[in-house]
């Protein structure tokens, strides 16, 4: 399996870690039985538990166009060293971005997702 094809793996592993945390933030502030509800009329969830809410879609959004990224590059035997870059410039950007996110640190989050973007492009190049 190509390194790409493992980081999109722990990519999905990743997602998944933000969310049980963005659950476990907003559980603690609305409680089980709000989020096991309909969900109307739940209140704004703030502070890092926000931010963990956020930083999980943030990173749905990104996963889907790493993972179409990683399968066609692989699907039509374009992976070489450089979309393993991309894939690795990806993974630990979005790593450092779920991190930083929470902590609320605003411009360096910036930094971490344009180097995420930045894998994407690399993997990207590959395949036009």
């Amino acid at each position: 399996m190509s390194i790409d094809l493992k980081l999109l793996i722990w990519s999905v592993a990743l997602t998944l870690v933000q969310a049980v945390i963005a659950v476990i933030g907003a559980q603690l502030q609305v409680g089980l039985p709000m989020l096991a509800g309909n969900r109307e009329k739940l209140p704004e969830i703030l502070g890092w538990a926000g931010r963990a809410q956020r930083a999980h879609r943030n990173m749905l959004e990104n996963l889907v166009l790493f993972g179409l990224l990683v399968l066609v590059a692989n699907a039509t035997g374009k992976a070489n060293a450089t979309t393993a870059l991309g894939a690795e410039l990806f993974f630990w950007a979005r790593i450092a971005y779920a991190v930083i996110y929470l902590a609320g640190i605003p411009w360096a989050r910036t930094v971490a997702w344009g180097v995420s973007v930045v894998g994407l492009i690399l993997i990207f190049l590959q395949l036009i």
